[in-house]
């Protein structure tokens, strides 16, 4: 099977959807696939990985993301060869995906994976609310029904498209983890960064913009940091909020117990993990937040704000808890996890067993079926079209 990934930007550039499509063809391409990335900008980026197919796009500010409204003639031939294509971003890709595949019959694969609605709001807070509301309520009902299939890494993401106005249907299939990665231990990892036993140390990963929310983190961190002794919050990841958010830590006299590691490198992240005691996001954009599931399955109980894709994933009460989007209710919660040593460990040993549902070697094999099955039904459409034609030119000659 010929497989192209359509995405609107990646690598360099590190996000959660970055990581989900490379995770993707690397499995997909152990099954025997191949699998084909078309992207934008970033031309001289030396990829470590083959079939990366990249046309040229003016970058947009320093979002990393570059604009283009076609293919460069080498990408489009090629991509007219896929058996099926994988859209990952509506609106760039997504067009080019129904203006260059729908016309062929090539199934048109979409899954959703951002709040849209939540972005704008973030990056746009002078554009009013219901314009933007007005624009996803106009444009995704009918591109979501011109694909083939929609997929909602969530089913609070479904609910989310359902609230657009869209109809048609939708399946949800988690974005799969690679597991066996965090199922481990690192003993030693706390002595090299000066951390002993005794030290309580809260993870949070992610992108430092202003829809993840680290603000409010930091500030009911500091109120757990006035009842909780030798606790830390590691701070992993980079965004235009860093400098902001340092300052911030300094504002509150936290610089010993703030750290701000800044980016590392994806494989190095498990034993970030593994020496840490408790996950926290205070973020209400996720779709599906990959980051929470890579800590459940490092054995960590989780902390988050009742939100579609970070209320799907933890159990509150179970796996860790979920508070509201208050200051003090988020603290108390916290500072009750790290009081509790034995809770912590209870919701840690249920949060990996929770996590085996995310493994990729299951996400895929359910994605594969769809794939084959769209595919299958593609090819009879096609068998169909081509019989009609044959019976209606015979017609013609008779």
């Amino acid at each position: 099977m010929r497989i192209g990934m359509m995405v609107d930007v990646y690598k360099p550039h590190v996000s959660g959807i970055t990581h989900y499509i490379s995770l993707n063809k690397k499995f997909l391409e152990q099954a025997g696939h191949e699998v084909f990335i078309f992207t934008f900008g970033d031309l001289d980026y030396p990829d470590d990985e083959t079939n990366v197919i990249r046309s040229p796009g003016l970058p947009f500010v320093d979002t990393g993301y570059y604009l283009n409204f076609r293919y460069n003639r080498k990408a489009k031939a090629l991509l007219l060869t896929m058996d099926l294509v994988h859209v990952n971003h509506p609106f760039l890709s997504g067009r080019l995906a129904l203006r260059y595949c729908r016309p062929l019959h090539i199934p048109i694969v979409f899954t959703n994976h951002t709040r849209y609605d939540l972005y704008a709001q973030a990056y746009m807070p002078l554009l009013p609310e219901e314009i933007s509301d007005s624009f996803l309520q106009s444009y995704m009902p009918p591109f979501c029904a011109a694909v083939d299939l929609v997929i909602a890494p969530s089913p609070g993401m479904a609910d989310v498209l359902r609230s657009l106005g869209v109809t048609s249907p939708i399946e949800v299939i988690p974005n799969g983890v690679e597991l066996v990665r965090y199922q481990q231990t690192c003993e030693d990892c706390r002595g090299a960064f000066g951390f002993t036993s005794e030290d309580i140390l809260l993870v949070y990963s992610g992108r430092l913009g202003p829809e993840k929310n680290v603000y409010f983190l930091m500030r009911a961190f500091a109120g757990v940091a006035e009842t909780v002794s030798k606790v830390h919050l590691l701070v992993i990841g980079g965004g235009p909020e860093e400098e902001s958010l340092k300052k911030l830590a300094n504002q509150l006299g936290l610089m010993d117990s703030i750290h701000f590691l800044g980016m590392i490198q994806y494989e190095l992240m498990p034993q970030y993990l593994a020496m840490c005691d408790i996950f926290v996001t205070a973020s209400v954009t996720e779709v599906h937040p990959l980051s929470v599931i890579e800590a459940m399955a490092s054995g960590l109980p989780a902390l988050g704000i009742h939100s579609v894709g970070v209320g799907d994933t933890v159990m509150d009460g179970k796996t860790g808890f979920l508070a509201s989007q208050n200051q003090a209710a988020f603290a108390a919660k916290l500072t009750r996890l790290c009081l509790d040593r034995s809770l912590r460990q209870r919701m840690g040993n249920a949060a990996r067993k929770t996590s085996e549902k995310y493994a990729i070697e299951r996400t895929i094999q359910v994605m594969l079926f769809h794939y084959e099955r769209l595919i299958l039904e593609t090819r009879s459409h096609r068998r169909s079209l081509r019989s009609r034609l044959r019976t209606l030119l015979e017609n013609l000659h008779t």
